[in-house]
């Protein structure tokens, strides 16, 4: 117990539990939009990436934009944060689109 506990607060664990495993990218106008929730205690809080892939002279020189997706959410399963953040990532992206990467 007080070893769950001490990984708990300096951030050691499991990586690959199922909370912190990114689902499989799903595909919308030329994004990727990745869900990677974050496990609260059964809860699951809405976050992720969405990637935008330009196209390179060969797989090398491709580059990859990126912008890291949180929100405030909570939902109690899995399944249903991952539908939800692909939801809220296809809102974004069709309101600013290549805005996401723009450096404030």
């Amino acid at each position: 117990m007080l070893k769950k506990l001490l990984s708990g607060l300096f951030g050691a664990g499991d990586d690959k539990s199922p909370a912190r495993r990114a689902a499989e990218p799903v595909e919308y106008k030329g994004y990727l939009i990745v869900s990677e929730p974050d496990d609260q205690g059964g809860q699951y809080r809405v976050s992720g990436w969405i990637r935008k892939p330009l196209p390179g002279d060969d797989d090398e020189g491709a580059q990859l934009l990126e912008h890291r997706f949180e929100r405030s959410d909570m939902v109690p399963g899995r399944e249903a944060c991952d539908q939800l953040m692909v939801s809220k990532a296809q809102r974004l992206i069709d309101e600013i689109g290549d805005e996401l990467f723009k450096t404030r």
